[in-house]
């Protein structure tokens, strides 16, 4: 899978940007340039939505349909969901939401995010502690253009995240496709971690942690985008449980990495 959001639509965390990416052999793509060899690669079986200059979302249909984890993709009122993985407790979700038996993972994702989206305030994480099983998924609303992503807290399904040569950011299960179209700017997306545009990225097992950054070095000694884990030991400013506050604040929000600048 291949999710493209435009610099402003998705704000990523300053450390995910690399300097290495500018004297890399290999540059940073531009999207159109990533979107076109995503779908060449897979020409028979490729599926891709364009939304204007702001996201691109692309898809491949499991090659082996007996494989452990699921890969889909659902479309429902302008909203778009990429998933990967198993939910566990579906048919208990299905009951929770309403919803009729015949929905699958990625179409209940969507409503757990409508949820999320129409009956604030709701935090964001509560929706996915109800989750349990192994996942992976990148959510578009077309209309609200808002992003939603998270993985499971086990790790079981993987996606990686990276800086484009616009500054917009790509989103992959594809390890070797983040690699060629974001050069050195690029990491894995956390495990028990969600992106949300209102919020940047948090952790939604310790959602009043603070997010840290750990620098990564590749094999070759060259800096990478950061590793991001959330620091259990820290809380975010002015939360109920008393925590002092100190330390890195919440990651993605643009306010708190422009005073301090790239560290990657």
């Amino acid at each position: 899978m291949l999710a493209i959001f435009s610099k402003g639509l998705v704000n990523p965390p300053q450390e995910l940007h690399s300097p290495a990416s500018l004297t890399s052999s290999m540059k940073p793509k531009l999207p159109f340039e990533i979107l076109n060899g995503f779908v060449s690669s897979n020409p028979t079986n490729a599926f891709s939505m364009r939304f204007g200059s702001s996201a691109s979302l692309a898809y491949v249909p499991p090659h082996n349909p007996s494989s452990t984890y699921k890969r889909l993709f659902s479309g429902v009122d302008e909203m778009h969901c990429i998933f990967m993985g198993n939910l566990n407790n579906l048919c208990s979700l299905l009951r929770q939401y309403g919803l009729s038996r015949g929905t699958n993972e990625a179409m209940f994702i969507i409503e757990a995010y409508r949820t999320l989206r129409d009956r604030g305030p709701y935090p964001p994480h509560q929706v996915l502690n109800h989750i349990e099983g192994s996942y992976g998924f990148v959510i578009y609303d077309a209309k609200a253009r808002t992003v939603f992503a998270a993985v499971s807290a086990d790790g079981g399904v993987e996606l990686f995240w990276g800086v484009a040569a616009d500054g917009s950011v790509a989103v992959s299960d594809d390890l070797k496709v983040i690699k060629e179209s974001c050069a050195k700017s690029f990491a894995p997306f956390p495990a028990g971690c969600m992106f949300y545009s209102e919020q940047g990225l948090m952790s939604f097992e310790h959602p009043k942690s603070q997010m840290k950054a750990m620098p990564r070095i590749d094999s070759e000694g060259v800096m990478c985008g950061a590793n991001f884990m959330a620091d259990v030991q820290s809380r975010i400013s002015g939360s109920s449980d008393g925590g002092s506050g100190r330390g890195m604040p919440r990651v993605g929000s643009e306010a708190n990495w422009a005073l301090r600048g790239s560290k990657a």
